[in-house]
């Protein structure tokens, strides 16, 4: 089974290339659902379709869901949420407001991943389509299984023992409830349910599919984007350059817009190289509805077989060498003045801009201290060998 999601800056055609895919996914005989994890819910207006919250079959094999987030968020949040409201009741805060203040940042979009993973789990389909929100909500998105985990495993048992012990003194001190076990349970549930997320979506039979058009500031973002997910573990299979001016006529005004695709299309193809580059010319009509969604696709994808599980580049790879291990880090497209690394305590942070990912190091190397790093040929290289650990920067 394929899980294939796409993003991509926000106008760039993303929720169109991913209805295109799945609908000749389904036209090419695979079961498939396409959801989307973007607030907008624009999915069903490209379809043409009405979405509920369970799949429902469209054309022959194609299913869409539109997630229902509110319930999810009363199953995976609702204890934490009302623990919320408790605190700030008794801080005197409306309950209005209250309301409002405990809405969980990014909801919708981390709700619709649980759905991604349930169904995935489920064993229904052969793919999954996500069509994703645009890149800079997708990247905090995706960034958060990790970052969740890394709190859940150095500060959380911490916080609740602290709660335990002292529940009895600080609630009549302070007036303020202290969560109980059940809100630090609901916690843990949630982690457990991000952690298995992240499995589906970085595993082997996972990608990204970046859609970009072939404007400097949209291709910019990609370049980012392409280094980001690669920071985070996601896997990036193809990129898709969408409404490509098509050469030809006498008109100056395309004649000008040709041009300046060319230039930034050969950006493209030396950028992103080895990654396929599909081209998807400018049509002369919206692609909306299943039948213009399906000419979108045939079109764009060609003789190129956008299913299969082509394998990629390892991500993250440890070996042995010499005394000591190498540590290689896939970042491509990273310049070298906005890279740092820096090693606290038992884990490795790196930071490529304004990303930032804490890896866990493996034990053999939370033992040693890093000699060397190098950033080369797309590639973080991190040397560490055998030393007394004290939280070293190279």
């Amino acid at each position: 089974m394929r899980v294939q999601l796409f993003t991509g800056k926000g106008g760039v055609g993303k929720t169109t290339a991913a209805a295109g895919t799945a609908v000749l996914a389904a036209h090419r005989g695979l079961k498939t659902l396409v959801l989307s994890t973007d607030p907008a819910h624009s999915l069903a207006d490209a379809l043409e379709v009405a979405a509920g919250p369970e799949p429902v079959e469209i054309d022959g094999g194609l299913h869409v869901q539109q997630v229902d987030t509110q319930g999810r968020l009363e199953r995976s949040w609702g204890e934490v949420r009302e623990y919320l409201l408790s605190v700030l009741d008794s801080a005197g805060v409306d309950r209005l407001r209250a309301e409002e203040l405990t809405v969980l940042p990014g909801a919708e979009e981390v709700l619709a991943l649980l759905e991604v993973r349930d169904q995935v789990r489920s064993g229904r389909w052969d793919l999954v389509v996500v069509d994703c929100a645009p890149t800079a909500e997708t990247l905090r998105l995706l960034a958060l299984p990790e970052a969740l985990g890394w709190y859940m495993d150095k500060v959380f048992p911490v916080e609740r023992r602290v709660v335990r012990s002292l529940r009895p003194v600080l609630g009549r001190a302070v007036g303020v409830p202290l969560p109980h076990d059940r809100v630090f349970g609901a916690v843990e549930r949630f982690h457990a349910e991000l952690a298995e997320v992240q499995e589906v979506l970085q595993s082997p039979d996972t990608a990204v599919r970046l859609v970009l058009t072939p404007e400097a500031v949209v291709v910019a973002e990609a370049r980012r984007t392409l280094t980001s997910l690669a920071l985070y573990g996601y896997r990036v299979d193809a990129v898709v350059a969408n409404r490509v001016f098509p050469a030809g006529g006498d008109d100056p005004w395309r004649a000008g817009w040709v041009a300046a695709q060319r230039q930034q299309l050969a950006d493209v193809d030396a950028s992103f190289s080895p990654l396929p580059v599909l081209r998807a010319a400018y049509r002369p009509v919206e692609p909306v509805g299943v039948e213009q969604l399906l000419s979108f696709a045939q079109d764009t994808y060609g003789d190129v077989d956008p299913f299969s599980a082509a394998p990629g580049a390892e991500l993250l790879h440890v070996e042995r060498q010499g005394d000591g291990f190498l540590l290689a880090l896939r970042l491509p497209l990273a310049e070298r003045q906005e890279t740092d690394l820096t090693r606290v305590g038992e884990d490795l942070v790196v930071t490529v801009g304004s990303r930032r990912r804490v890896l866990a190091l493996p034990s053999a190397l939370s033992r040693c201290v890093v000699e060397s790093a190098t950033l080369r040929d797309g590639r973080l290289l991190v040397r560490f060998v055998p030393g007394d650990v004290a939280g070293d920067r190279p």
